[in-house]
């Protein structure tokens, strides 16, 4: 080879990928027959590339890693998407599936901001962090669909179903170099989860609320005290009323299946780490709590159980209706709950799915 020929292959090269088209996001039921990217959801028959840590995805397998987004960033290290496809999709919009689609958008944004985009996805899917700046990225995303605090227009916010799923990301992939910038210039749209989050934090510590961990079976039993105040938090964009906030449980036990007590109140949970393919671990198999529902129902004298389906959830709860005090005493429900962990069958494994016929 003549001296500064590979130069010269790698120079014409980068002038090639150059002038290939940028990408753009398509809502998921528009792309139809056009080859396209899919990222943290489920692939379509024109799919040329998933990036996913959903359930039996064609993510190629020395790319998966922990989120969608940090599966994203491993991908966009070493390659172009703009030489697959000039589309990148999704199903639903969730903070992992902004980021991830960022990071196919812009990769050399999103590579510069890679440690911040990996731990806010970990954040918005898992309820885990390590800085909180990646904590107060989540709550200002969630705040952007709070019709209460967000900056976005009321047609964004209005919009239902798949036409609000595409607002939402029209909107935000725009607004999201300037939060990776500067976070704290958005105080007022995180500062409200943030100081539940810190007083949570402040509550576990002093002892106040305690966490038993039952490794055995990948069982965490939160313990509220009684006079403890509701306050809300935002999960997967939906409010919730917690007295203490997720992110504070979850940065501080890695179980999948909690149990929260509060006095008379109990509520069971899978978290959402059970329902994806993650790389560090597997975690137990979600199991039928159906038939724990009906033994509570079957004795319960101040409402009804409700049980929500494990298979379609992303972390499916099973409480009384209402959230009102049981008539029942929460260490028999715990001994239910530990009794169902160990007798009833798997519903739900996220590497060996089959839809439902």
């Amino acid at each position: 080879m003549a001296r500064g020929s590979g130069r010269r292959g790698r120079a014409a090269t980068l002038r090639a990928v150059t002038r290939q088209p940028p990408l753009r996001y398509v809502p998921y039921r528009e792309v139809g027959a056009r080859p396209h990217i899919v990222v943290d959801g489920a692939p379509l028959p024109s799919t040329v590339l998933t990036l996913s840590h959903w359930p039996v995805n064609a993510t190629p397998e020395r790319y998966k890693r922990e989120t969608s987004t940090e599966t994203a960033l491993a991908w966009v290290e070493h390659h172009d998407p703009r030489r697959l496809a000039g589309i990148v999709t999704n199903n639903h919009f969730d903070e992992d599936g902004l980021f991830s689609m960022f990071t196919v958008l812009d990769p050399r944004s999103a590579l510069c901001h890679r440690e911040l985009l990996a731990d806010a996805a970990r954040a918005g899917d898992f309820g885990t962090f390590r800085t909180r700046a990646a904590a107060r990225l989540c709550f200002t995303i969630e705040a952007c669909a709070d019709p209460a605090l967000s900056p976005l227009d009321h047609a964004t916010l209005a919009a239902r179903g798949g036409a609000r799923v595409a607002a939402l990301y029209r909107a935000l992939l725009r607004r999201l170099p300037r939060l990776l910038g500067d976070i704290d210039r958005h105080r007022r749209l995180w500062q409200a989860q943030d100081a539940h989050l810190q007083a949570s934090e402040t509550l576990i510590e002093s002892g106040r609320v305690v966490i038993e961990e039952e490794p055995d079976l990948d069982l965490a039993i939160v313990r509220i005290p009684d006079d403890l105040p509701a306050r809300t938090a935002w999960r997967y964009l939906a409010r919730e009323a917690a007295p203490v906030h997720p992110f504070a449980i979850h940065n501080r036990t890695r179980c999948t299946r909690l149990v929260r007590i509060q006095g008379r109140r109990l509520e069971v949970q899978f978290r959402y780490e059970s329902w994806l393919q993650i790389r560090s671990r597997r975690p137990p198999r979600r199991v039928d709590i159906g038939a724990l529902a009906r033994w509570l129902n079957r004795r319960e004298r101040h409402g009804r159980w409700v049980w929500e389906d494990p298979t379609t959830a992303l972390a499916p709860r099973l409480a009384l209706s209402g959230g009102g005090a049981s008539s029942l005493m929460p260490e028999a429900i715990l001994r239910a709950r530990r009794r169902a962990l160990v007798t009833q069958p798997p519903v739900w494994d996220p590497y060996d799915w089959r839809p439902r016929p």
